[in-house]
């Protein structure tokens, strides 16, 4: 009886031992073996090409793993470590068994017998004695791990996480830092080279015992050759190859890219949608014009390239030179907001056109300006009075665009570019005010070049996107792809190839420069200036940035078909029903108004038919009359037009400030209330204008009628009269 109960405890405990070593077995592997790594953060271009990486956390370089192995390392590695890889369940026992008795032979340890299962356990074990206790639990895991895994996949872990030699951890890492290439490209000798060197990275590597790691090397590719992984030919070609050197650096294009994904996306591998070959042409003509700039003291340069079909960037230069020591080159400017200066300027008129509030060449005033201490200025210093919309885009006029966003009003246009993609609008509009489209906001030369690449591909292919209309933009880029820049510099001379719509800007204070250019394929944006945000005298967009956004537009292929082109390799024009066809006043740009005498077919938006016909011819003779103060400039740019008196026409007009304004004097130095300019225009500059301020004489004025006051805070009227008796009467406030 007491037999039978032994019997029966003796098979239950050993049914209960089972069971925990079963239950140990399934469970001894954690579930990510590796959990504890950190990895290098690799950044590659669209074909797989490393662009660039940083080291990990811990100091070492240790790519992200690998799913596969390549054939010869797999193939070296197999036949060096363990050749009965393919065949046993994580443990070979007669490996083991040669190993121990080797070493009883030796009195040392000379073998450890372990297979690549089991190096794998060991590598995810970092820290644990190599004792034999050890090597036991290293065999029983690794029959776990075999359970668990494929052979490829057990490989992969090996390859991932094996020394090779100082801080240098797994293959796709040792392949580039000795050989320059990734593992997939290794030759027999290299793929050999690396498979020996996890046996005894600290004794053997590329830069210690040479000469040992070159009979290792060349005795496992004899064994190679034994084996047929290779023929003869390639076995001795392989066995003359030298030995590399010590390791050398990793590629480094695009550093700020690469330093941007190393914050973000730290320990992974990122595939890029950047050309390596382009991006390589895009450095050197970078480079190229850095080194011209900073002899003007210009030291930062950026620029971008989109591809308009995929709205990927292919090329980028976060800053030029990034080698350079300076403390600015390693700003990624590329990502920065910077002052806009007038680059926002397009969608302004494109957006007026799309909504019916202009026509392609609505005339604009270009007259000088006050708005509550707001004046705005032209690049050139000059006023036309009255410019087409057109023309004031083309040479990027700054009062028209001003009066051009008071139609539009200052809340929409703050609320488009933001819905556009302007990540940077993070103020209210009433704090940017008028001076957001002269540069008064920030932008990224990113967002802004990508703005553009979809203005192109929406015209293209079409899209929800603010700015859709086609006959909109179709004007847009006709405006746009005038290369003569007046106020500017001419850019005719340029050495380009490529059509393109651009635009350029200038930020206050000569701070920075832009260019920004699309053709049916690609976006280019270019920037330059100096990081630190110093200005400097001739830093304009289109003698700096400029010119280097052609140089960067020639490198470009063209990718579509010649069908998708138009005959000079522009836009295809918009159908015709896609607008309305109408006829606009020659002279005022303005829908055709009943005394018109000259008249443009044009193919508008349909919105068109909402915007006012002319207003500047109203009378059967067909006179053309501007308003007093746009024709005072007009004519001095257009000596036919005609100056007269018409009845139920004002013949004066104050310039600026406006009506209404409320203005803010500074005090001078001495403590002296500043002043302001009052301009008024008159049909007949000639006559005499008398002033009053408030109901006092001030005196008077001819031909130029301009007043200097420093009038006290408070609420003024100004009158002026002129011969004839008509009068004229401005409100304003002194704050």
């Amino acid at each position: 009886m007491k037999d039978s109960v032994r019997h029966k405890t003796y098979k239950r405990c050993l049914l209960a031992a089972g069971l925990i070593l079963a239950a140990t077995w399934l469970f001894c592997l954690p579930k990510d073996l590796f959990k504890g790594d950190c990895y290098s953060t690799v950044v590659l271009d669209k074909e797989g090409n490393l662009l660039g990486a940083r080291i990990a956390d811990d100091g070492q370089w240790r790519f992200p793993p690998e799913d596969a192995v390549p054939y010869k390392f797999a193939a070296s590695i197999i036949e060096f470590e363990d050749a009965e890889f393919l065949h046993h369940y994580g443990v070979n026992p007669l490996s083991l068994a040669r190993a121990f008795w080797g070493n009883v032979k030796s009195g040392k340890v000379t073998s450890g017998g372990s297979t690549i299962t089991m190096q794998v356990i060991r590598l995810s074990r970092r820290g644990k004695p190599r004792t034999v206790w050890q090597k036991i639990i290293e065999a029983f895991m690794a029959t776990r791990l075999e359970a668990r895994f494929s052979k490829k996949e057990i490989l992969a872990l090996y390859a991932s996480h094996a020394p090779f030699g100082g801080n240098v951890v797994g293959l796709e890492a040792a392949a580039w830092r000795y050989y320059g290439c990734p593992a997939s490209e290794l030759s027999w000798a290299e793929s050999a080279t690396l498979a020996v060197l996890p046996n005894s990275p600290s004794d053997i590597h590329p830069g210690k015992n040479r000469d040992q790691l070159l009979k290792k090397r060349n005795r496992l590719l004899d064994k190679l050759y034994d084996k047929g992984y290779i023929g003869k030919e390639e076995h001795s070609l392989a066995k003359s190859e030298p030995l590399t050197l010590e390791p050398g650096p990793l590629p480094s294009y695009v550093p700020h890219l690469v330093d941007r994904y190393w914050k973000s996306n730290k320990g992974e591998t990122i595939k890029t949608s950047i050309d390596l070959g382009l991006q390589q042409q895009l450095d050197l003509c970078a480079e190229s014009w850095n080194r011209e700039f900073k002899s003007l003291g210009i030291n930062d340069l950026a620029a971008v390239v989109i591809d308009v079909e995929t709205g990927e960037t292919i090329a980028y230069c976060g800053n030029a030179s990034p080698a350079d020591k300076r403390h600015g080159a390693m700003v990624d400017i590329a990502d920065s907001p910077r002052s806009t200066g007038s680059v926002l300027k397009p969608f302004l008129f494109c957006a007026m056109l799309q909504e019916g509030l202009i026509l392609p060449n609505t005339l604009l005033a270009d007259t000088p300006m006050n708005i509550n201490g707001f004046t705005p200025r032209n690049f050139d210093l000059q006023y036309a009075g009255a410019v087409p919309a057109s023309e004031a885009l083309a040479r990027s006029l700054n009062v028209p665009a001003v009066n051009m966003l008071r139609m539009y009003g200052v809340p929409q246009f703050h609320e488009l570019i933001k819905e556009m993609g302007m990540s940077t609008i993070t103020r209210t509009s009433a704090d940017y005010g008028l001076s957001i489209i002269l540069g008064g906001a920030e932008g990224k030369l990113t967002e802004i070049t990508g703005i553009y690449a979809r203005l192109s591909k929406v015209y293209q292919e079409g899209g929800d996107f603010p700015l859709s209309d086609r006959v909109s933009l179709w004007h847009t880029f006709d405006a746009l792809k005038d290369l003569g820049r007046p106020d500017e510099i001419d850019l005719r001379m340029v050495r380009s190839v490529r059509k393109a719509a651009w635009k350029t800007g200038t930020s206050w204070g000569f701070r920075d420069a832009w260019a920004v250019g699309i053709t049916p394929d690609y976006a280019v944006g270019v920037w330059a200036g100096n990081a630190d945000g110093s200005g400097v005298p001739g830093l304009i967009g289109a003698r700096t940035a400029g010119p280097v956004m052609f140089d960067i537009l020639n490198l470009l292929p063209e990718k579509k078909k010649t069908c998708d082109y138009a005959a000079d390799g522009w836009f295809l024009p918009p159908l015709p029903y896609e607008g309305i066809t109408a006829e606009v006043c020659h002279q005022s740009g303005h829908l055709k108004g009943l005394y018109c005498t000259q008249a443009d077919t044009l193919l508008l938006p349909k919105t068109a038919m909402n915007s006012a016909p002319c207003p500047y011819h109203n009378s059967e003779d067909g006179l053309f009359l501007l308003p007093p103060a746009m024709e005072w400039y007009y004519k001095q740019h257009h000596p036919e037009y005609t100056a007269v008196a018409v009845k139920d026409r004002p013949v004066m007009e104050f310039i600026s400030p406006e009506n209404g304004s409320h203005l803010k004097l500074p005090r001078q130095l001495d403590g002296s209330m500043g002043s302001v300019v009052f301009n008024l225009a008159h049909r007949s500059p000639g006559t005499t204008v008398w002033w009053h301020l408030d109901g006092s004489y001030l005196g008077q004025t001819s031909n130029i009628h301009q007043r200097t006051l420093s009038p006290s805070d408070g609420e003024h009227i100004l009158t002026v009269v002129d011969a004839a008796g008509n009068s004229l009467s401005l409100k304003f406030t002194v704050e």
